[in-house]
């Protein structure tokens, strides 16, 4: 379980990103992507950032390659607006949890139906 600290450090994170992606990224390859979720190592090196994107999966393919390539751009914000001893390395990954959860009401409600 993260500490009070490491909670506060991703919520941070996740913030500056939620911000940076809909306000100073350019890349037409980005469509609507909302920032989930950060899960920062412990020593700060690291950091995945889960994001949802909404369209198909290509679009959705399309849209984590190019946070992917806006990683240099991000990572900046990230240290200029944060202050930590170190700047994390971003990794993006998509989060599917509201696809499943969907998937799973849709089940119990074919469940409930029989």
């Amino acid at each position: 379980m993260a500490s009070d600290r490491m909670r506060r450090v991703n919520e941070a994170i996740r913030e500056v990103l939620s911000d940076a992606t809909s306000h100073g990224l350019k890349d037409p390859r980005v469509g609507f992507v909302t920032v989930t979720e950060v899960d920062t190592s412990p020593d700060l090196r690291h950091a995945t950032v889960f994001v949802s994107v909404l369209g198909t999966p290509d679009e959705q393919a399309a849209s984590i390659e190019g946070l992917r390539s806006a990683h240099g751009y991000l990572q900046k914000r990230v240290g200029s607006e944060l202050r930590l001893k170190r700047t994390p390395t971003l990794d993006f990954a998509h989060d599917d949890s509201a696809a499943r959860a969907a998937r799973l009401n849709t089940l119990l409600d074919k469940e409930g139906d029989a």
